[in-house]
Parts: C-alpha cells; structure tokens; sequence
C-alpha cells in the first residue's frame, strides 16, 4: 500500500507539474516575444521611416554616387538593435526601367528569408509591415521578425526594403528557463515522493503493526498486544484493538475452559459408568441366558434389558472414542499396508447382516496388492461403518464396494441402490447425533456416532470421507486416503456420483412421475410415504452398530433380538 500510495502521488504530482509547466512556459515564452516585439517594432518602425524619407529624397541622376549614398545610408541599419542583432535587405521590385542599384543585404543573409505573404504586402500596398519568420544558423533555424516597406530610389525604381531581427538571443533565455523549470520539477518530484513516502509511512506503520498482531492473535498467541503512543487516532485505534483483543482473550479461555470441562466430564462420566455397567450386564446376561424358565412378560423383559444394555454399552464405547478424539490424545499405529484383506475382513462381518437383509455384497477390486499407509483397525471400522450402512438401507438391493488407487491416494467406494440420501442428509450425515427427522426416534439402535467416528479416523489418516445420495436412488459413500504421510491427498481414483447414477434431468423426471402417480392415487402416495421413512437417524444408527467392537457374529444375534 505505501508503493503505491507514493507511486499514485508522484503520477498526480507529475501531471500537475507538466500542466503548470506547460502554462508557465506558454506565458514565458508569450511575454518574453512581447517584450521584444514592442522594443523591435518602435525601433524598425523609426529606422524604416528615416532611411526611406533619407533615400526618397536624394536627387542625384549619377548611378554611381546613387549606389554610394545608399550604401551608406542602409549601413545605419545593421548592427544590434533592442540588444538583438539587426540586418537589412533591400531588393528591387517587378518593373521595367533601369536599376542603379542592385539587391542588397548584410549579415550573410538573403531574400529567400522574407516570407512570401510579407513581400507580396510590402510589394502591393504603401506602409510597414512585419512577420515572424525562421532564420538558418549553424545548428539549424532560430525565431526572427521581418519588417518591412517600400521606397523609391532614382531612377524611379522602387525597391523593398527589410529589417530582421533575429530573436536567437530570446530563444536562448527561453531555452534556459525551460531547463531551470525542468530541473525544478524532477526536483520537486523526488521531494513530493519521499514526503509522500514519510507520510504514508507514518500512517501506515500502525496499520502494518496491527496487521502483524492480528496474525499472531490469529496464531494463538493471545498475549500480544499494540503499543499506544500519544491520544490522537491511532492511538485510540491501539487502545480499542486491545480491548477488543482482550475480551477475545477472555472469552476464548472462558470457551477453553469450558471446553476441557466438558470433554474431562464426558470422559469421567464414561469411565465411572463402565464398572456399574459391567455388574449391570453381567446380571442381564444371568437373566437372559435363563430366560426360557420365565413366564412370557419377564421372558420379553429379559430380552429388553439384554438389549438396552448392550445398546448402552456400545453409546459408552462410542462416547469414550469422541472423548479421546477430542482431547487429542488418540494414537494412530499407521504402516504400510494392503487396502484388500482389510476390506474384506469389514465386508465379510457385515455378510450375516447382508444375508438376513437379503442384499447381495459384490466386491470390485483391482489385480495385485494395493499398499498405503494406514492403521488397519481403524481403516477396517471404517469401512465396516459404510458397508452396514449400505445394508441398512439397500431395500435388500445389490451393494457394490468398489476399491481403486492412483500415484498418490487409494479409495474404497462403497455404493447401495436403497432408499438414497437427500442433498441435505448427505452434506450433514457425519454431524454428531444428527437426524434427519429430529421427532423420530432411533429404530436401529444406535448412538449417532458412528460416521462421526469414522470421519475422525479419515482425518487421522490425512483422508477426506464424503457422502452422495439421491433420494429413490441409493447413496455412494467415498473413503480416500494418502499413499503416505507426506503426499498430499488430490483427485481421488474413485468418483463420487457413480456412473450409474441418473442425471438431474431424469431425476427430476422421475420425481416428477412419481409425484403425478402419487396425487392420482393416494394409497400409492402413502405407500410412498413409508418407503421414504427412514431417514440420516437410520443411517446414523447402522453406523454406530458398525462402530461396535463385538464379533460378526454376536452383532448380528442381538440386533435380530432387537426387532423381535
């Protein structure tokens, strides 16, 4: 800014000082020519007059004493005149008769000087004239004046006569003072850019110190502050950003403060919750394994209790990760590893659950090993989210888990043909507890947490997880990691919209038709109505029961006692 706030200054300050320049040489130059033209004027007017009263009275019929007398009387004309240097011609005009004397001039000079409109008025009428003309030196033309009139010598020739004036003299002062003014102004010029220069510099100093502030301020460093000097603006700007800086101050420890209580509360209330827990499930697990002695209502209590402490148990587990996620205090055990068996491994837990679905889980996987960087526990509880959240909502359709690698990321896509995701949902499916419709209640089970976890361990891993749905077709969830630490993650190998995915068009022609069917017929709009039912809640929740530790096997006996 202060580049160019003197660069501005100087550009300003130049066009003002060409445009005064410009006038102050225009009136120089003006008066300076007046001066002189009215010292040459009463000078050449009173020579004229004397020398042609002097020639138009000589009587002598004697050619050579005519060419004497004149001689000597135009020698009275040359010579400095008004301090510039003077010289004469006299030429013989047009006309028939004998010519005593012949064309006559001093100084080196000839008639082709006199310009043709000066002669043709001396030539034409009686009286003094005069025009500027330019007159040949050495180093090329210099500004003159001509006056000129006419006179009769014997034998009643008449004859011009011209008086010039050469104004090389004024031209020089001219020149000179066109230097001085060109000096002056490159001077003034250099002076304008560093006052422009100090000033800005003074002005600007606080603001470049307040933008250095606010950057550290922006770093963490909260402690520093602006110095105050004296009461004028800047100062009061100083004190004000300080206030400001410490209410900031306040209010970001207050939000720390607040912060750790809370993330030291959710991990104590966790940990003291697991031993009561454990007595807890320990006697629903007495009770359910003897439930067949019981009566039919403590039978189906028993299988009650079972499940919500199970359910509980997981929201613990769950609630535990988010803490240590929050506190930054989670371990990531990366190494090089084949992307492959991880995944199978996820999507081999999730085929009991697929079968009792009735989905088919079809995997799509590139020839030979693919390796990154990676903690496969995480990675595999990753994967293991997407996939039983695809059979949640597969609507007992295919899923396809897609696996593909470029120069510097590896990607598992895993994509069902169910129910789909609104543009909403998907922007804000990994926000912790989130439902779509926040007056349902949770029908899988879950915590909703579960996709919040696994974005969490994307981000250990430097990865990016992101979701795409259309509602009525199936949903593509996108897991992309860096080969290695220190690549940085770009284009992923895998897209996001599928390549079977409709474009907006038919989509919106689909939603269309279906919208028309459904006012045509409302038992078909609420037979649509219950097909869209389930919502992110539903996602959430078959997430979280991806996010729980148990075996494939035992995950899958309890949530088929959950729905009976």
């Amino acid at each position: 800014m202060q580049l160019r706030t003197v660069v501005i200054t100087v550009l300003l300050s130049t066009l003002a000082l060409l445009g005064t320049g410009v006038f102050l040489s225009q009136q120089i130059a003006s008066g300076l020519f007046q001066e002189r033209f009215r010292q040459v004027e009463s000078e050449a007017n009173r020579g004229l007059s004397q020398v042609k009263s002097t020639l138009e009275a000589v009587s002598s019929t004697d050619r050579t004493g005519t060419v004497a007398f004149v001689r000597d009387t135009l020698r009275t004309l040359e010579g400095d005149g008004a301090t510039v240097q003077r010289d004469f011609i006299l030429t013989p005009l047009p006309g028939e008769g004998n010519i005593y004397v012949s064309a006559q001039a001093s100084g080196g000079i000839t008639s082709a000087v006199v310009p043709e409109e000066l002669a043709t008025a001396v030539r034409e009428n009686q009286g003094q004239y005069w025009q500027s003309t330019a007159l040949p030196t050495s180093d090329g033309v210099s500004p003159g004046l001509v006056f000129g009139t006419k006179v009769a010598l014997p034998p009643g020739r008449e004859y011009a006569l011209y008086l010039v004036y050469d104004l090389e003299s004024v031209q020089e002062t001219l020149n000179y003072i066109h230097r001085i003014l060109w000096i002056a102004g490159a001077l003034l010029l250099v002076v304008i850019g560093g006052i422009g220069w100090y000033v800005t510099r003074q002005s600007l100093q606080p603001v470049a110190h307040a933008a250095a502030v606010s950057e550290k301020l922006a770093a963490g460093q909260l402690e520093e502050r602006m110095e105050v000097h004296g009461a004028d603006e800047v100062a009061r700007l100083a004190q004000s950003f300080n206030r400001m800086a410490d209410s900031l101050q306040d209010q970001i420890q207050q939000l720390e403060t607040l912060s750790h209580m809370q993330q030291r509360f959710v991990s104590d209330v966790s940990h003291e919750l697991r031993t009561p827990l454990t007595t807890v499930r320990m006697a629903a697990e007495v009770l359910h394994d003897a439930r067949d002695e019981f009566d039919p209502i403590n039978r189906r209590s028993a299988e009650l209790l079972y499940n919500q402490v199970e359910r509980f148990q997981s929201l613990l587990n769950d609630l535990l990760e988010i803490s240590r996620f929050d506190a930054g205090v989670v371990d990531l055990d990366s190494d090089n590893w084949d992307i492959k068996p991880i995944v199978q491994r996820a999507v081999d837990m999730a085929q009991i659950h697929a079968d009792r679905i009735g989905s088919e889980l079809r995997t799509h996987y590139p020839q030979g090993p693919i390796v990154a960087s990676m903690d496969p526990r995480r990675i595999e509880r990753v994967v293991r989210n997407l996939v039983l959240n695809a059979v949640e909502h597969s609507e007992s359709k295919p899923i396809d888990i897609f696996i593909g690698e470029n120069e510097h990321a590896v990607a598992v896509s895993v994509r069902d043909h169910g129910i789909g995701l609104a543009e909403e949902a998907a922007s804000r499916v990994f926000d912790r507890f989130w439902r779509a419709d926040p007056a349902r209640a949770r029908t899988t089970g879950g915590s909703g947490l579960g996709l919040s976890i696994a974005t969490e361990d994307t981000r250990l891993h430097g990865g990016l997880l992101q979701a795409w749905g259309q509602v009525g077709d199936g949903s593509n969830f996108l897991l992309t990691l860096p080969k290695s630490k220190d690549m940085v993650l770009g284009e992923s190998p895998l897209p996001l919209i599928p390549a079977d995915a409709p474009t907006p068009e038919i989509a919106t022609l689909i939603s269309d038709l279906e919208a028309a069917e459904a006012e045509a017929d409302p038992e078909t709009e609420a037979a649509s109505s219950s097909l869209e039912e389930p919502s992110t809640s539903a996602i959430q929740g078959a997430a979280d029961t991806a996010a729980d530790p148990r075996p494939a096997q035992q995950l899958t006996d309890q949530e088929g006692r959950s729905e009976r």
